[in-house]
């Protein structure tokens, strides 16, 4: 039993199906994993034990019955703390948020009961999701599988750390500037990107609408692929019989390269190199108007963020981290000319970008230019923060302001993730992409 902690979520799935696992066994096996885990407190900040058994038993009497609802029916999840859960504190990480207490599930979470997910509880994140760092001072800084004295990637940390620490079959997070990629690639996990628009925010704690995009964080690119028809509420793509045999990637060279940190880039470089080994066609690419545009960033988030958020922010200030706090802060200092303006110009890039990479079928970076930074040095060092934060996001950020979805997968050097970009709206073609991938990279 202790091998289902490691097991992905689709192989515990087919496990219940072949009537291998009982569905209730298997929640208790995770509900006792995360009680007797002494960095529980740091993962988890609310376990829905009632919940997940009474799911549990359910999904149980439809194995039984053989009426399952899915192959993840009676598989345990986690749920990062920006989703809505009836009657369980959902607080997004933050003070100001305490002891709010939703009467509905975000609709995504309805989704996936709906097809038989087991809801274990809610995970630690960064605050108000506004950091690619994962470190929260406010309420809890969950560990990083790979360094112990380091922070686990952000805004989803909590939901990362629950499946790499194997308390979770599957983790759910939020994406606006790298939320999900950052974490999985930090804890050797996948990390599906969703295209904004795709997935539904009803219920979901904002922090900037026009970027915040739902995904799953997994063992496997085939736990992505049925984590994302459960959110929707749909059917997964058949990811069987992919190869990478010529299969156009593009490495991007622009702003993806600068300042990266040897580590990260050997493994992508390795990882790309297997890749061609594999059969695909590997060719460089400048998209100069990415270029432009990177500096935009600023005026787009902080001006949102800030806007959605500032009342609550300045009625109880001191509450916040002051990282963070002042990150939303910087909003305050753009127009709405200026909010309008960097979002045509980021409408011209957009359509640079499709031009570009039209043919390919992913478009490759490392996911992250750095290794997960030091715990002690981020809360002792402001600038190294604010420097370290805004490296750390930089190439994830590309897909969320380019408009695209991504997958991010481990590349066999710890901490260290290769991203694969697609095009809006091609998430199973992405996923095909990256099974084979994943198979070339194992």
């Amino acid at each position: 039993m202790q091998d289902w902690l490691n097991s992905t979520a689709s192989d515990l799935g087919r496990g219940i199906a072949e009537g291998e696992i009982d569905p209730v066994a298997l929640t208790e096996t995770y509900l006792s994993a995360i009680d007797s885990h002494p960095l529980r407190d740091r993962i988890y900040a609310r376990i829905t034990a009632d919940r997940a058994l009474a799911e549990a038993q359910a999904a149980r009497a439809r194995a039984q019955a053989g009426r399952r609802l899915s192959l993840l029916d009676g598989v345990p999840i986690s749920w990062k703390d920006l989703f809505d859960s009836a009657g369980v504190a959902t607080e997004a990480g933050s003070k100001l948020l305490k002891d709010r207490v939703p009467g509905r599930d975000a609709k995504v979470l309805r989704n996936a009961t709906a097809m038989g997910a087991v809801c274990l509880g809610k995970t630690h994140m960064s605050e108000l999701a506004f950091s690619g760092l994962g470190l929260n001072p406010s309420t809890a800084t969950p560990p990083c599988i790979n360094d112990a004295e380091a922070v686990p990637g952000g805004s989803s940390s909590g939901a990362a750390a629950s499946v790499a620490f194997g308390l979770a079959a599957c983790g759910i997070g939020s994406d606006t500037g790298g939320s999900v990629r950052i974490p999985a690639a930090w804890n050797d996990l996948v990390g599906l990107k969703t295209t904004a628009g795709r997935v539904s925010l009803d219920g979901v704690v904002p922090l900037c609408l026009e970027f915040d995009t739902i995904g799953p964080l997994t063992r496997s690119v085939g736990d992505a692929a049925q984590m994302l028809a459960m959110l929707e509420g749909g059917r997964a793509p058949d990811l069987r019989g992919t190869a990478l045999a010529g299969r156009r990637f593009a490495v991007l060279r622009t702003v993806a390269h600068d300042n990266v940190r040897d580590a990260p880039g050997a493994a992508f470089e390795a990882a790309v190199a297997r890749l061609a080994d594999a059969g695909a066609v590997i060719e460089p690419l400048d998209v100069p108007e990415l270029a432009e545009v990177m500096p935009l960033s600023g005026v787009l988030y902080t001006a949102e963020a800030y806007g959605l958020w500032r009342d609550v922010i300045e009625a109880n200030p001191d509450l916040m981290y002051a990282q963070v706090r002042e990150r939303f802060r910087q909003g305050a200092q753009f127009s709405g000319p200026d909010y309008v303006a960097a979002w045509a110009r980021l409408r011209a890039a957009r359509k640079a970008w499709a031009r570009a990479t039209a043919g390919f079928d992913a478009v490759l970076c490392p996911t992250a230019p750095n290794l997960p930074p030091n715990v002690e040095r981020l809360a002792s060092d402001s600038e190294y923060y604010v420097t370290e934060n805004l490296l750390t996001l930089r190439n994830t950020r590309i897909g969320n302001l380019m408009g695209l979805c991504a997958l991010t997968l481990p590349t066999g050097t710890p901490s260290c993730g290769i991203c694969l970009m697609g095009a809006p709206f091609s998430e199973e073609a992405l996923l095909r992409v990256g099974a084979a991938a994943e198979a070339a990279l194992a």
